[in-house]
């Protein structure tokens, strides 16, 4: 039954090709959407793991969050370095971080922090120690392997983000790789970490290296939590870049705050928002914004996908019924030489499954080498951590229902050939 099925398959081979490719385009589709929406939505989750609220300067909600926790826009600016230890002294905050940025080296952004932000991603040294001085650098696994980059080496920072020529270096403050971070799967793999006073001597900003006037109230509020540091370790950026010119004052470019309790998540905001001079953004609101901003284009294509996988299930009903028609007459001699009706029956099924399940197997080998092409062609898809060759449980929801479209598509023109009358066919063939 199966080799027969396989040789009517192979007698109209253009007909079956073309149904092929039909079905293998829709379960590409399919695949492609459903691969990556989740992994996309599975990296905003685990970078914003932990972190409750983003303070920043006014602007864009989203860009200060797209910018401080995901890296892939530019800041909306900076805020003034006390606004670390205002947030701090607040008891509903358990945890303060600050972040300094606007400088990268070859593309891969330098971030100035404190060892805290490793906490918030589980991060573990491979290599080397934690940065402890201006001018120390951490990288982050990908980072590392990307800039091919050991434990010893010296790097110049350059303006802005971007990897292009025409940046401007910052040859008389070069950074040393004192350690390399073990893979993690989130944002700070491909960061560069260093204390913030880096960033501040770059950029000409003076700052007091004791730090110990700020460190008595980190301490005050964080010690119990492990999470003191000096509070020269929290503070700011280049004014030039993203700052206001001629800023020459430490400020930083954004906090992620970690609420104590769930009062910080009514009130933290709402102070900020109200009563200072900077904007306060929830990660969970503006990412579910960002996922419903890509989620009306990507329901849209798979509504298109499904229609385009009925009409493959609908050109091999078509042309298991006009096959069904021509060889009746074949089919006739076979129940008389032997062939039960439920063997021709069973024929015509698996010409419809095999066809299907081609297609669908076409397909989600399609899907997964686009991916790993859109992967090394476009560099944003290498950022947000896209695996093009991890197979999703969903996949084998799309093999199902093709299979199942295939199976119904040949379900009438199969009953069509079991109901045939032999002693009529017979004649007509004569």
């Amino acid at each position: 039954m199966f080799n027969l099925a396989l040789a009517y398959l192979r007698d109209r081979a253009l007909t079956t090709l073309l149904n092929i490719v039909l079905l293998g385009l829709a379960v590409a589709t399919l695949a492609i959407l459903l691969i990556f929406s989740t992994q996309l939505t599975d990296r905003l989750q685990r970078d914003a793991q932990g972190i409750d609220l983003v303070v920043g300067a006014k602007g864009s909600p989203l860009q200060l969050i797209l910018s401080s926790i995901y890296h892939i826009d530019a800041p909306t600016g900076n805020i003034p370095l006390d606004s670390v230890a205002l947030l701090r002294r607040d008891p509903a905050v358990a945890r303060v971080v600050p972040l300094a940025m606007g400088d990268s080296f070859r593309g891969h952004r330098i971030v100035g922090t404190e060892p805290s932000y490793l906490d918030l991603y589980g991060a573990k040294l491979d290599q080397g120690k934690l940065f402890a001085k201006a001018g120390d650098a951490v990288l982050g696994a990908t980072a590392a392997r990307e800039l091919g980059a050991g434990v010893g080496q010296k790097f110049v920072g350059s303006h802005g983000f971007g990897e292009g020529e025409g940046v401007t270096g910052h040859d008389e403050h070069p950074f040393i790789t004192v350690g390399i971070l073990a893979p993690t799967g989130t944002v700070i793999d491909r960061l560069i970490l260093t204390p913030v006073e880096s960033v501040w001597d770059v950029h000409g900003i003076e700052h007091d290296h004791d730090g110990a006037a700020h460190h008595e109230d980190e301490t005050r509020h964080e010690g119990k939590d492990g999470e003191a540091h000096a509070d020269h370790d929290h503070d700011a950026e280049e004014a030039p870049l993203i700052g206001a010119a001629g800023t020459l004052e430490p400020e930083v470019t954004a906090l992620l705050v970690s609420y104590r309790s769930a009062l910080g998540a009514v009130r933290v905001p709402s102070f900020v928002n109200r009563q200072t001079n900077m904007q306060a953004a929830v990660p969970a609101q503006e990412t579910a914004r960002l996922l419903t901003l890509f989620g009306a284009g990507i329901e849209g294509a798979r509504i298109f996908a499904w229609l385009l996988a009925a009409t493959g299930g609908l050109a091999i009903f078509v042309a298991l019924l006009n096959a069904a028609r021509a060889r009746e007459g074949d089919l006739a001699l076979l129940r008389v030489m032997g062939a039960t009706r439920v063997s021709v029956f069973g024929t015509i099924l698996l010409e419809g499954l095999l066809t299907a399940a081609t297609g669908a197997l076409l397909g989600l080998l399609t899907a997964h080498g686009a991916l790993a092409a859109a992967r090394a062609l476009f560099d944003p898809l290498a950022e947000i951590g896209l695996d093009p060759w991890r197979v999703h449980p969903g996949e084998l929801m799309i093999f199902a229902g093709v299979l199942g479209i295939g199976l119904i598509a040949a379900l009438l023109p199969a009953l069509r050939v079991f109901r045939v009358d032999l002693a009529r066919t017979l004649a007509r063939a004569q």
